[in-house]
């Protein structure tokens, strides 16, 4: 009988699932980082929510542990690394509790703007201060939304409700879909500037921390309105409170901190501050939703091997999975070449197969392609939530199919259409490994490697010496190198495999190389 230990608080229900489907559940919460590395050796599952972090050393003593599941949609308390390169499923529950974390968002907002908690204590306090706690109305004022998917979008939807004019920063989100939600898709600038309350429903990404940094708190308008039940270090918060200070930002409502549990914080006692610890999924039926949800999962895989909700793995039968396996591979590989050079939001994506892929089941591959190419930009993205994600921001996937073989026996393209261009990759196995073998019309032939740089360059003499100059100066070390061009003295691609990440000073020397049109510095 597989067996199962539930590490944080978790709705009873998750218990009751466990035992009615033949699982062995251990309820032992509170348990030292030592405790767990202790007894993580007897289970075969483990079930968190943030308070538990199974970092590479808990799952180094995790000899028989074979999933991990958040009750929750955030995983940044779980080495996925470690836990991949162990061969343990991670998988999450992206969906139990959008609508708590909205409600919570709308109920900060109003907190904030009318100062309710400061004038509840005044008034328990035994004050009467009518004059102090004059408030502003929501209706009628502009709420900036930065990220609208699935949170994101309920709350715009309440927003509207409230008669408050919605702008929505994501670079996923079409002008069709944003049509559909009732607001006005817009740059961050014009958020910036335009909105009297700002609230964030976008994931901790590289793209995102600190997207409302200094310099961009001082572009809003004054009396802004900051709310943040998203993720902790998506604001400057050194930033924030001078803003509060100063009066600039009239005030803000945060529910999650850059480090938590956050008992002390900086921010902390500043006028004008609503602050709940880390509450936006805390409601009594968003608890039994993730509850549930986690318990069907772990229970379902333990037993028959269903995977569903995995961030590591595809969701794929057992009879299917080792022949798709290096295909979807090779199709996340691609998507996250693709999704690491679009500027711009994206629109619409094709995912195309030829030869003898096209006789696969390629609905798993289409979603890793899909998973890899919003993964930049949204962060925890798996093959099961990726079509989800997706249909919330409008984009379109189409998939096209053709068994007539090529020059290769299987290739797989795909084509990621933006507000400004298409940029479209193909690769193809060679050994069982995946490479690229055309980027736009540019054909070449390149392995991935964990760290790369991608240059788009003039076809002229002195850029390979210039470029290995400048990688040699700053110290990065060159594991692969693969050109490709469209004609002599056209466009040309150098795709370089490298043993570290490249900084960004030393990307800006890239970029300044004579005939150097672009530079990227890719991560897989």
């Amino acid at each position: 009988m597989p067996k199962v230990l539930i590490a944080d608080k978790l709705s009873s229900a998750a218990v009751d699932v466990f035992r009615d489907k033949g699982v062995d559940v251990d309820v032992r919460t509170g348990l030292s980082k030592d405790e767990l590395i202790a007894v993580i050796g007897d289970y075969d599952g483990l079930v968190v929510r943030s308070a538990t972090k199974p970092d590479a050393d808990i799952i180094a003593a995790a000899k028989n542990l074979k999933v991990i599941g958040r009750a929750g949609i955030g995983t940044d308390n779980i080495d996925k690394v470690a836990a991949t390169a162990k061969g343990i499923v991670v998988m999450n529950t992206p969906f139990g509790n959008a609508v708590t974390t909205a409600e919570h968002a709308i109920a900060m907002m109003f907190a904030a703007a009318r100062q309710i908690p400061e004038a509840n204590a005044s008034t328990q306090n035994g004050k009467w201060e009518k004059s102090r706690f004059v408030g502003t109305e929501l209706y009628g004022k502009t709420l900036g939304l930065i990220g609208c998917g699935n949170i994101g979008s309920l709350v715009a939807e309440r927003a509207r409700g409230l008669q408050m004019h919605v702008l929505a920063y994501d670079p996923f989100l079409t002008p069709e879909r944003a049509i559909e939600l009732g607001v006005e898709k817009a740059a961050l600038n014009d958020v910036l500037e335009r909105a009297n309350v700002i609230s964030l429903h976008t994931p901790l990404t590289d793209q995102t921390r600190n997207i409302l940094s200094a310099d961009a708190l001082q572009k809003t308008r004054e009396g802004v309105i900051i709310v943040n039940c998203a993720r902790g270090g998506l604001v400057d918060e050194a930033a924030l409170r001078e803003g509060l200070l100063s009066g600039h930002i009239r005030a803000a409502a945060l529910d999650v901190y850059a480090s938590e549990p956050a008992r002390e914080n900086d921010l902390f006692g500043t006028p004008g501050l609503v602050a709940t610890p880390h509450l936006g999924a805390s409601t009594r039926e968003a608890q039994e939703n993730v509850a549930l949800q986690v318990a069907h999962q772990i229970s379902d895989f333990l037993l028959t091997g269903a995977v569903t909700n995995a961030l590591n793995m595809p969701s794929v039968s057992a009879e299917e999975a080792p022949r798709l396996r290096p295909f979807i591979d090779l199709a996340e590989k691609l998507g996250l070449l693709a999704g690491q050079l679009v500027t711009s939001g994206v629109k619409r994506i094709e995912v195309s197969y030829l030869g003898d892929v096209a006789g696969l089941n390629i609905k798993p591959l289409s979603s890793a392609a899909l998973a890899g190419v919003l993964r930049p930009m949204l962060g925890d993205v798996n093959l099961v939530s990726a079509p989800a994600l997706a249909a919330d921001r409008g984009i379109v996937l189409a998939q096209t199919s053709q068994e007539q073989l090529g020059d290769y026996e299987s290739v797989i393209t795909i084509s990621v259409e933006s507000q400004n261009t298409v940029r479209t990759v193909a690769g193809a196995l060679f050994a069982g490994q995946p490479r690229v073998i055309q980027t736009n019309d540019v054909v070449l032939d390149a392995p991935f490697s964990t760290h790369m740089l991608f240059v788009e360059n003039e076809d002229e003499p002195g850029f390979i010496g210039d470029l290995g100059k400048v990688l040699g100066e700053r110290k990065v070390n060159i594991a692969t190198f693969n050109l490709g061009r469209t004609n002599q003295g056209g466009q040309a691609i150098a795709l370089v495999g490298i043993d570290q990440s490249i900084d960004s000073d030393a990307l800006a020397d890239v970029r300044a190389l004579p005939h150097v049109r672009a530079a990227s510095a890719l991560q897989f």
